[in-house]
């Protein structure tokens, strides 16, 4: 079974799948200047560090001392590796055997083989073997040496490296296709390359061959850092993802957290659109002092301002991010100065969010990674961007610059708008003599959301959302917008008073009937008094009479009662 060796370049061991084959040879190709001497020399750094392998690097054009000197440019210490971990053998032709064309690599292996049995090597390193065999005298005395040095290497059992010069035009230095014969000999090989597309460098790694070992077989771009080489390795699918929640996170702006049911979905990749002065820098900062305000660590990468003229500028607008820079929640990090490709930019924030350990990553805007020289590659570099924060729980806001709009929408650069989880859109409105700012937004995947053009307002208190006016369709902001609301304050005004004369004649009348009322009821009251009386009169003439009566029937009793 293929065992694999780490290099301790990540990009490199993780399109390999582990690193290069242990046992076996790899072969590293390039133009001049490509980087070729580095990453060998890094490899066996690595190892003999990190993996306690020892290695022997065999240097044919450099001399050791000058390889040391480059190599502590690097920040690696060469000095703390003992000879027993990495030994240097200075192998340069010289002038006596140029002339004489006798060269050959027999002395030099069996030299070697008593080094690596002294160190107990693991690794050896061929560096330019090209100028070596460039000095043979013919086809089969290259071959020969070829074949001598192959069949060392599999006695000994050694990983080894041998780098190997290419012109501009990826054609080998070394007449003859020998060095074509090495391509086939060895178990794996690398290509690099180095070209100016418009002005712009772009280098690029592609494994050509690993025998017994699937790869990827995309290019891979690199840069030579203060660290030494830098991959940036194709996202591999196979990664894993934190875990889809429904958290929602605040905009910064309040009304905005409304019209998106709550704000942005946690680990979302959010972009703002926009020509410019339309406030997209406004946007991104009330996220980033949001962000802070929830201690939640925060890069802000700007390619348009330094950190100093942000915090200034946002401040004018009630956002400040003085005092979250201060105790280290917020970074601020302007990439206008970074120079290279897309690829070299992706590589520089990645690593700042690492350092920094943030959870929220603006970048602002992320349009400038499709200037000159990179427009074929800035896509696939958002892409692993939004990839990279996912799998990570980040959560990603950028700008994208729109000299259109309307109907341009669709035509956002490096179509960041297909990949972004929410799209909010960002625009002009002249009208009155005024220009406007307005706001809406375009999508937001998984949530419901206000599909209202609102007016953005930005003033010393902060950034807000004014309601919708419209009239005969259009939406109306600026001063228009101000004289609809004072037109319709003025109609409430008029109908408050309205109603108010309307309620003081109507209870006027109220009170006059109901004194009205209140006399006809004495009058009511005044009858039934009379009534009364009159009743209570006629019932005491009848009693009257009652009574006369029972007493004329007395006196007539006794009178009777007397004659008899």
């Amino acid at each position: 079974m293929l065992t694999k060796l780490p290099t301790g370049i990540a990009g490199l061991d993780k399109i390999t799948g582990g690193g290069l084959p242990h046992g076996r040879t790899t072969l590293i190709e390039g133009e001049s200047g490509c980087g070729k001497t580095v990453m060998a020399l890094q490899i066996l750094i690595n190892s003999a560090r990190e993996q306690k392998q020892p290695g022997i690097f065999v240097a044919f054009e450099e001399n050791a001392n000058r390889i040391k000197l480059n190599a502590a440019s690097f920040g690696w210490d060469i000095q703390s590796l003992q000879e027993d971990n990495l030994f240097f053998l200075d192998a340069q032709p010289t002038s006596d055997i140029i002339q004489s064309g006798s060269f050959d690599l027999g002395g030099m292996l069996a030299g070697l083989g008593a080094l690596v049995d002294k160190m107990g090597a693991k690794w050896i390193a061929f560096d330019a073997l090209d100028i070596v065999l460039s000095m043979m005298p013919d086809e089969a005395a290259m071959r020969r040496e070829v074949y001598r040095l192959h069949e060392w290497l599999l006695a000994r059992e050694l990983t080894a490296i041998i780098t190997s010069k290419k012109s501009a035009n990826h054609q080998p230095i070394v007449p003859n296709g020998s060095m074509d014969f090495l391509l086939f000999m060895v178990d794996s090989a690398i290509l690099l390359r180095h070209e100016i597309v418009q002005g712009v460098s772009q280098r690029a790694l592609r494994m050509v061959k690993y025998r017994g070992s699937a790869f990827d077989e995309n290019d891979a771009p690199y840069l030579i850092s203060d660290n030494g080489i830098e991959l940036a390795a194709s996202f591999l699918t196979d990664d894993k993802f934190v875990e889809v929640t429904d958290e929602r996170i605040s905009t910064g702006v309040a009304r905005l957290d409304k019209m998106l049911s709550g704000g942005y979905h946690r680990a979302a990749s959010i972009l703002l659109t926009g020509a410019p002065g339309t406030a997209k820098t406004t946007l991104s900062g009330a996220f980033a002092e949001a962000a802070c305000q929830r201690d939640e660590r925060t890069l802000f990468v700007s390619f348009d301002s330094r950190g100093p003229e942000i915090v200034r500028n946002l401040k004018s607008v009630g956002i400040d991010l003085s005092s979250h820079t201060k105790t280290g929640m917020l970074r601020l990090e302007s990439a206008g100065g970074i120079t290279g490709s897309s690829e070299i930019h992706l590589m520089r924030i990645t690593q700042w969010a690492d350092s920094h350990n943030a959870r929220c990553l603006i970048i602002d805007p992320v349009s400038a990674l499709s200037k000159s020289g990179n427009a074929l590659l800035a896509h696939s570099v958002i892409q692993r961007l939004v990839d990279w924060c996912k799998q990570r729980g980040i959560t990603l806001l950028t700008s994208s610059l729109l000299d259109k709009s309307g109907s341009e929408l669709v035509n956002t650069p490096l179509q960041i708008s297909t990949i972004a989880d929410t799209w909010i859109h960002l625009d002009y409105h002249s009208s009155a003599g005024e220009r406007n700012r307005s706001l809406s937004i375009i999508k937001s995947r998984g949530t419901a959301h206000s599909n209202q053009v609102r007016e953005l307002i930005l003033n010393t208190d902060g950034v807000t959302l004014a309601d919708v006016y419209s009239s005969g369709g259009e939406v109306l902001m600026g001063t228009m917008r101000l004289e609809r609301e004072q037109s319709e304050q003025l109609e409430k005004q008029r109908a408050t008073a309205l109603h108010d004369k309307h309620n003081a004649h109507a209870n006027a009348e109220l009170l006059e009937l109901e004194q009205r009322m209140s006399h006809i009821q004495a009058q009511v009251d005044e009858k039934r008094s009379e009534i009364a009386e009159s009743k209570f009169t006629q019932q005491q003439i009848k009693n009257q009479d009652k009574d006369t009566q029972a007493e004329i029937r007395s006196k007539r009793f006794a009178d009777s009662h007397h004659e008899k």
